[in-house]
């Protein structure tokens, strides 16, 4: 169960079904108690009076004793063209973005993991506030739950590619996708979920293990150790050699695909002889390259290829064999990269926090 602090209300969005009937135990009620309020919660139940069949008394004890959730929705940018939503919620510290997005296959929310980011990629806005903390299960749930309410439609589909690094907030990142697949609640498919990591080789290991039939996506961006370094200082630690040799070691065990997330920098990972290197070390792999123009973001200094190159290069790796799409443009008209609406407030001194 999630920490909390002396005299804190118990936050319902984190705990399992189990957690749940013990809870209501406490308050002197039956376990069956604990999985209607279980119920209720992942329905999307805001306040407990929406939760109708409980008695009064009951309810009464649930205000005083517990909470459903802790973020504060501060900001909504909708784009008119292709109806994508970027939410920004409040904490006691700090910002954090959701992303909404439509497919002809579902409804998909890009969902953060970490307040800020430690691994300090050069490209992504996430990592420019630095890291505050890690974000706890509940507070993952409740993004789901937030970005159904406003926009009216159940979401589908998850994504853990949002601020952070999920490898790096494991246990928390473990329990949500728990939630989200327990039958009891929202039933979510173990492969409606995808999570992405920069390169943590151990726990992608221990993530095989516990999750094979969850996708997994590797943000790869470079081929080579110096160029990849550069750009991504988890490289120095897992180089790219290992982590690919890791990547195959997975495929081989959960005969899953792993999908290589590469996001196009003009002039610096979008040149032949980096396709032609990408080609050679991804051949014979279980695996699939999303390319990804880059989000321009004023403090980076990159600037994203255009889509024709990224056609281009789409191409030739699917010459060589390795299937590869071009990312959908989604959100064009909003604050589009990760951790980019953020930071914008922070730039003209908005307040993030309640």
């Amino acid at each position: 169960m999630e920490t909390r602090k002396a005299g804190e209300k118990r936050d319902l969005l984190g705990m399992t079904i189990e957690e749940m009937k013990a809870f209501a135990t406490e308050l002197g009620e039956k376990p069956f108690r604990g999985k209607q309020i279980f119920q209720w919660v992942h329905r999307g139940a805001a306040s407990f009076d929406e939760m109708t069949d409980l008695p009064k008394k009951l309810r009464e004890k649930l205000e005083k004793e517990a909470r459903i959730g802790s973020l504060a929705l501060l900001e909504v940018q909708e784009d008119p063209e292709d109806g994508t939503r970027k939410f920004l919620f409040g904490t006691a510290e700090e910002g954090i973005e959701s992303v909404f997005m439509q497919y002809s296959y579902g409804n998909t929310l890009c969902v953060s993991t970490q307040m800020g980011c430690r691994m300090g990629c050069r490209f992504c806005a996430s990592a420019l506030g630095g890291f505050l903390r890690d974000l706890t299960a509940g507070e993952m749930l409740a993004q789901v739950l937030a970005a159904e309410r406003q926009t009216g439609q159940t979401i589908n589909h998850i994504v853990l590619m949002g601020m952070g690094e999920p490898f790096d907030n494991y246990e928390n990142v473990s329990r949500f996708l728990r939630l989200m697949h327990a039958p009891e609640g929202r039933n979510m498919s173990w492969r409606h979920m995808t999570v992405s990591t920069s390169g943590l080789i151990p726990v992608m290991k221990r993530f095989g293990e516990d999750f094979p039939q969850v996708n997994l996506a590797i943000s790869l961006h470079r081929i080579d150790d110096e160029a990849r370094s550069q750009l991504m200082p988890v490289n120095r630690k897992y180089p790219v050699k290992e982590l690919l040799a890791a990547a195959r070691q997975y495929t081989e065990k959960t005969g899953r695909r792993i999908t290589f997330e590469y996001a196009l920098i003009r002039g610096e990972n979008d040149r032949p002889e980096d396709v032609s290197s990408l080609c050679a070390a991804l051949k014979g792999m279980l695996c699939h390259v999303n390319l990804i123009p880059l989000n321009s973001v004023e403090e980076t200094g990159l600037a994203g290829s255009s889509r024709k190159r990224a056609g281009e290069i789409a191409k030739q790796l699917e010459d060589a064999g390795i299937p590869a799409t071009v990312r959908r443009e989604l959100g064009t008209e909003i604050d589009g990269a990760c951790g980019q609406l953020r930071l914008r407030r922070g730039r003209t001194g908005d307040k993030l926090n309640r």
